[in-house]
C-alpha cells in the first residue's frame, strides 16, 4: 500500500488544472509526475474529477499503480465508472491487486458481471483473488460486504516470542493495525490482545495467559448501519466479523464506517427533501426529474386536496373574508409543527435515543404543542384583532384553530416516523413532504370545522 504523504495546503486552482492539460498535450511525463507527486492520491483524484475523461485517462495509464488504486477509490463514482470502462481488465486486475481486499471488490462490484470475471482472472496472487471472490458473495449492505480480509491475528497457543515474529509477517498487509484478536486452533475469534501486555509479557509466555477475552464483535450478516451504531456507541476505530460459529472472517474499520454514515445522511437528507433515489447535482435530467417527480406529484395532489376543502367552505369566507387572511398562517404553521416533531424523532430512532412508550412520547408532543399553541396563539390574538381588525368571534376561532393544528401537526409528526421505522420504512420518508402535504391539508380542514363549530356557518 502506498504510504502517507506528508499533509501540504492543497487548493485546485484554474490554474493548476491548466498546467496539468498543458503538460499532458505536450506529453511531458517526467514533469507531470513531479508536479503530481506533490499532492496527496485524494488531492490527484479531485484534480482528475475536472480533468476530460482522455486526460484522466492518462494520468492513470502514466501513474504507477500503487499510487492509481488509491486514486481510483477516491474518485466521483460516475468519473471512476468512465475510467474504468477505459482500461483493460489487465490493467484494472494491476490497479486491484495493490488495494486492500474491501476495496478491491468494491470497484470489482461496480464492473458488469462479466468484466467481474474477466478482471479476477488477471489477478496473479491467488489468495487475494480467493479473498475478492469471497467478499463479492456478500450482500453489499451487511458487514460482509464491507469488511476486508486484511487483519493480524495471533492463536491462544503461541508464545509471546513467536507472536512477535508472525506479527511482523502479517503487519505487512496491513494498512493500519487497530487491533490484533486472538482465535484458537479451529479459528474461532476468542479474543484481543493489548499491544502493551505482548510488549512487557516475557518472551516464552503464552498468548492464552495475557489475551484479553472481552471484546465486541458483528455477524457477518449484520446490517452495516447496525455495524455503525456499535461502532459509534463503543467508539471503536476496528471491529471484527464473525460467522455464526464465531469463526473470525474479517474487520471492519473506521473509514469504512465513516462512509457509510454519510452515504445513509445523504439518502435521509434527500428523503426528507422529498427526492427518491441516489442523485446529484451533475446527472441527468430525466434521472433528477425521476427522483423528483414522485413527491412533487404527492404536493400537488395534496394541494388539489386543500384546495378542494377551501372550495367547500366558500360561502363561510364570503361571510366572514378574515378567514381567507389565515389559511396561509394555518398552513404554514402546520407544516414547520411537523417538520420540526418528525425531524426530533428520525433523529433520535437513527440514533437509538428514542425509548419508552408511544402513548408517553404522544403525551410530551401534546403538551409541547399546547404551550406552543397558547404562545403563538395569544400574538396572533393581538395582531389579528388590532392590525386587521377581526371581530372576537373571529379572532377566537383563528387562535382555537391555531392551537388545534400544532397539537394536531405535533402529534402526527411524532407517530408517523414512528409507525413507519416499526414497519421497516425508512423513517426519513416523514420529515419532508410527506408530513408537510398531510399537515397542510389536515390543518386546513381543522380550521374551517373549527370555524364552522364557533361562527355557525
Amino acid at each position: 500500500m502506498q504510504e502517507e504523504k506528508e499533509n501540504i495546503q492543497f487548493e485546485l486552482t484554474d490554474e493548476l488544472i491548466q498546467q496539468v492539460e498543458q503538460l499532458i498535450a505536450a506529453r511531458k511525463d517526467k514533469e507531470l509526475k513531479k508536479l503530481l507527486d506533490e499532492f496527496h492520491y485524494a488531492d490527484i483524484a479531485e484534480i482528475l474529477d475536472e480533468l476530460n475523461l482522455e486526460e484522466a485517462v492518462y494520468i492513470i495509464k502514466l501513474l504507477d499503480s500503487e499510487t492509481t488504486s488509491e486514486i481510483l477509490m477516491e474518485l466521483d463514482e460516475d468519473n471512476r465508472e468512465r475510467v474504468l470502462r477505459n482500461l483493460s481488465s489487465k490493467e484494472i486486475a494491476e490497479e486491484i491487486e495493490e488495494l486492500d481486499t474491501d476495496d478491491a471488490a468494491d470497484i470489482i462490484s461496480e464492473l458488469p458481471e462479466e468484466r467481474q470475471q474477466e478482471v479476477i482472472s488477471h489477478i496473479e496472487d491467488e489468495e487475494h483473488k480467493a479473498e475478492i471472490r469471497e467478499l463479492l458473495a456478500y450482500d453489499e449492505d451487511t458487514a460482509g460486504g464491507l469488511m476486508a480480509k486484511e487483519l493480524v491475528k495471533v492463536y491462544e497457543t503461541w508464545t509471546v516470542a513467536g507472536c512477535m515474529r508472525r506479527i511482523r509477517g502479517q503487519a505487512k498487509e496491513v494498512t493500519r493495525v487497530h487491533s490484533i484478536y486472538v482465535v484458537n486452533k479451529k479459528n474461532k475469534l476468542i479474543g484481543r490482545l493489548s499491544l502493551k501486555d505482548l510488549i512487557v509479557a516475557k518472551s516464552d509466555q503464552k498468548i492464552s495467559e495475557i489475551y484479553i477475552p472481552s471484546f465486541d464483535y458483528v455477524n457477518v450478516h449484520d446490517d452495516v448501519e447496525d455495524v455503525a451504531k456499535v461502532m459509534a456507541k463503543y467508539d471503536l476505530e476496528a471491529i471484527p466479523v464473525v460467522d455464526e460459529n464465531m469463526i473470525l472472517l474479517g474487520r471492519i474499520t473506521i473509514d469504512d464506517i465513516v462512509d457509510v454514515m454519510k452515504e445513509e445522511a445523504d439518502k435521509d437528507y434527500q428523503l426528507a427533501a422529498g427526492i427518491t433515489g441516489d442523485v446529484e447535482a451533475d446527472d441527468t435530467i430525466w434521472e433528477l426529474t425521476r427522483a423528483r417527480l414522485p413527491w412533487l406529484l404527492i404536493g400537488m395532489f395534496g394541494g388539489i386536496g386543500a384546495a378542494s376543502i377551501i372550495n367547500g367552505f366558500s360561502d363561510a369566507m364570503l361571510k366572514f373574508p378574515a378567514l381567507l387572511m389565515f389559511i396561509p398562517l394555518i398552513q404554514a404553521t402546520a407544516g414547520n409543527v411537523g417538520v420540526q416533531s418528525s425531524a426530533i424523532i428520525v433523529q433520535g430512532l437513527a440514533n437509538d435515543s428514542i425509548d419508552g412508550s408511544i402513548l408517553k412520547r404522544l403525551l410530551k408532543e401534546f403538551l409541547l404543542g399546547l404551550v406552543n399553541g397558547l404562545a403563538i396563539a395569544f400574538i396572533v390574538l393581538i395582531i389579528s384583532h388590532f392590525v386587521f381588525q377581526t371581530t372576537y368571534l373571529e379572532s377566537l376561532t383563528i387562535c382555537v384553530a391555531l392551537i388545534s393544528v400544532i397539537i394536531m401537526a405535533a402529534l402526527v409528526g411524532t407517530f408517523i416516523p414512528i409507525f413507519l421505522d416499526k414497519r421497516g420504512i425508512d423513517a426519513a420518508v416523514a420529515t419532508g413532504p410527506f408530513i408537510t402535504t398531510s399537515n397542510d391539508v389536515f390543518g386546513i380542514l381543522m380550521y374551517f370545522l373549527i370555524a364552522k363549530l364557533i361562527l355557525g356557518f
